[in-house]
This record gives structure tokens, C-alpha cells and sequence, in this order.
């Protein structure tokens, strides 16, 4: 039987806005330049992330005070007199309702407030959270799913790999640094992955994009499929400018999305 257009809809969840004050409980590597980072804390008991797409707000604030906004129907609210604090997007990578625990995996690059902040981090450390306030949820009943993305993508790629149901086709392209960079994930579902590394010989030499250069080379599964891709915000117009123009996969069954911008 042949799937129908509803079939393969996705959907699109919306969740109360909540500020959350979270502590940390635990500092793992998990590779050079990746760390996870174990908050708890009892707002979490009604946490809801039903998607690997998901993401929260992080605040970091400058004189390291966290400071709890309030929300509104305008969005969260800090007090007056008070400087709004930095806040960066993250994937809510494990959820644990029984310990109200969340794990959120940090990428070291570069000089930035994240960065500062998770490098000088220990337990005990707060922040304030916010969010998800929706979810994207693709349907498992796709024949297959590919994943495209650098070492941003990587919170998101692992959450679904852990996820997915067993026999799940889903093929991954990942860009890092190097083959130090590159994760084990538990999985049940039937995972392809292809790791491309940002400073391959090749690459430099001709100056091209490994990540672009993967995707436009891979074999097109057959079957129905759902595209999923993150990452650098031109990487990623040039991605989604492939997939529509050259190999003709219609808006509906793909999801690129700009997580960060060079020289932003």
C-alpha cells in the first residue's frame, strides 16, 4: 500500500513558554571539542522536547548572575534596569523525567560567552533555560531519512539515532575537524555514516566543501525520504539550492536550517 500525503505530514507541536533555573550535576568528554553537560533541577519535571529538532535558549549573563525573566505574552521578560543576558539556541540532547535531569552537549570554538562559560563550568554552576516552544516532529513512516551537518548538527543527529525504531534507514553525512571528533552512538535503527573532515587534504588542496562535496556524491537511496540538514547558514543555502535544483526534492521533504553564520 502506497503512503498517503497525510501519512508522511509532519507535525507541528506547540509548548508553554517557561524559564527554567538549571544547576550542574555532571561534565562529561565526549570528544576534544564536545562536552556534555548534566543539569538538574525539580522545574524540570514538566520539561517536554518531542523532537530531536527541538531546541532552548540559553542565557549566559555577563556578570555571571543568573537572573530568572518572567514570561509574558511577549515572550520571556527581564527586569527592568537589568542587561538582557547573551542566550544561544541548544538541542535538548537526553531528558531523564525520573531524575529531572537534561543533557546538553556543548561544541568548543572559538571565543564566545557558550564557549567561556561551559570551559570554566563545574557542578554546581546555574543557568536559566527556556524553551522548547515547539516541536517539529518528521513521521517514521518516510522509507528512509538523511542527515546532513557539521559538528553543530551533531547534539540533533545523535539524538535521533538514539531514538529511532528499530530497522529505521537513516543515513547521516557529518563534517567535523578530524577523525578525533567522531562519535559512537547507540542505536537500533539501521544507520549509514559517512564522516567528512573539515581539513582533508583533498579539500584544502581545491579548495572545496567536504560536506557539500559528500552530499552531491552519495547514491540516492530509493523510496520515499525526508532530508534533514544543519549547520553553517551559507553551507546551508548552498545545501538546500542542491537538493531543489539538482536532484529535485520538493520543500515538503526537507528541513535545512542556519545554526550559526561565519564571521557573525
Amino acid at each position: 500500500m502506497s503512503k498517503t500525503p497525510t501519512d508522511l505530514s509532519v507535525i507541528r507541536l506547540r509548548h508553554p513558554l517557561k524559564a527554567r533555573r538549571l544547576q550542574v550535576r555532571n561534565i562529561v568528554t565526549v570528544t576534544p571539542k564536545m562536552l556534555s553537560v548534566t543539569f538538574y533541577s525539580a522545574d524540570l519535571a514538566d520539561f517536554v522536547s518531542a523532537s530531536f529538532d527541538d531546541h532552548i535558549k540559553l542565557f549566559f549573563p555577563a556578570d555571571g548572575q543568573p537572573i530568572m525573566p518572567e514570561a509574558s505574552a511577549d515572550g520571556l521578560r527581564f527586569p527592568d534596569g537589568v542587561e538582557r543576558p547573551v542566550a544561544r539556541d541548544y538541542t535538548p540532547r537526553r531528558y531523564r523525567q525520573n531524575e529531572n535531569e537534561l543533557d546538553i552537549d556543548f561544541l568548543l570554538h572559538g571565543d564566545g560567552p557558550a564557549s567561556n562559560w561551559v570551559s570554566q563550568a563545574q557542578a554546581g554552576d546555574v543557568l536559566i533555560a527556556a524553551g522548547p516552544r515547539g516541536s517539529f516532529i518528521i513521521p517514521d513512516t518516510y522509507d528512509w531519512q538523511m542527515m546532513i551537518g557539521d559538528e553543530t548538527a551533531l547534539p540533533a543527529i545523535t539524538r535521533r539515532l538514539e531514538e529511532a525504531p528499530e530497522g529505521k534507514h537513516i543515513y547521516v553525512i557529518a563534517l567535523v575537524h578530524d577523525a578525533s571528533e567522531r562519535q559512537i552512538v547507540k542505536t537500533h535503527a539501521n544507520v549509514h555514516i559517512q564522516w567528512v573532515y573539515r581539513h582533508a587534504s583533498d579539500a584544502v588542496k581545491l579548495h572545496t566543501d567536504p560536506l557539500l562535496t559528500a552530499v552531491t556524491e552519495i547514491k540516492w537511496p530509493s523510496g520515499q525520504g525526508y532530508i534533514w540538514g544543519a549547520g553553517e547558514s551559507a553551507q546551508m543555502r548552498e545545501l538546500q539550492r542542491h537538493l531543489s535544483e539538482d536532484r529535485g526534492v520538493d520543500t515538503s521533504r526537507m528541513r535545512i536550517s542556519n545554526y550559526w553564520k561565519q564571521h557573525a
